[in-house]
């Protein structure tokens, strides 16, 4: 056993905390269980068609993370807790910008994780579809494909490219992108299952 212990800590599958503590697992021995959990019993056809057609109807990333940690919870009965795509190494897909009204947008932020986020913007005054569809332009030829944290960088001078009277409403436009993707980067979880915790009520008071 303690040779054991020795090679996996060699390896660089558990460490130990501090000199009085046990052994405990790291990412990478984390990482190689769920890995080759798999093995241990491996999913029949019809429970792998149940899963893909339970997550086939889901709408966005939400939805997706919201019925993935509910099955989890189910074929459990444990809680179980998801964590979002890491957002601090995402990068802008595409940056979207709608017309609802003459001084009214809306800012739509797509992220390569798949994620969908929209946000209103109110103009200082009325903006244009021409002007909208070139700072539409603009903006994605800056930012798609950059990390977020390229981002504040490569538009801070975008709105010296216009006209006079547009560039308070393009400063509100870059505002609002900068606040949603700082937003962004803060790491989600989602939990389901806690009812499953009163099957363990002397663990659990």
């Amino acid at each position: 056993m303690r040779n054991d212990m020795a090679a996996l800590e060699d390896e660089g599958f558990i460490a130990q905390p501090h000199t009085s503590a046990g052994r405990i697992p790291t990412d990478k021995g984390y990482r190689l269980f769920v890995d080759r959990l798999a093995g241990v019993k491996p999913m029949t056809a019809p429970e792998r068609r149940a899963i893909q057609n339970f997550l086939d109807g889901s709408v966005d990333l939400d939805d997706v993370v919201a019925r993935t940690v509910r099955l989890l919870a189910q074929l459990t009965r444990q809680v179980a807790v998801v964590q979002y795509p890491s957002l601090t190494r995402s990068t802008v897909r595409h940056v979207e910008l709608l017309s609802l009204a003459p001084a009214r947008l809306m800012l739509v932020l797509i992220t390569d994780t798949g994620r969908v986020e929209q946000r209103l913007v109110d103009c200082p005054a009325p903006f244009g579809e021409q002007s909208l569809a070139d700072l539409r332009a603009r903006l994605n030829s800056r930012v798609a494909g950059r990390r977020f944290a390229d981002v504040p960088s490569l538009v801070e001078d975008l709105p010296e490219a216009f006209d006079a009277d547009d560039r308070g409403t393009v400063r509100v436009v870059l505002s609002t992108l900068l606040e949603t993707l700082v937003e962004e980067n803060e790491e989600r979880l989602m939990i389901g299952g806690t009812a499953n915790l009163t099957r363990f009520g002397h663990d659990f008071p």
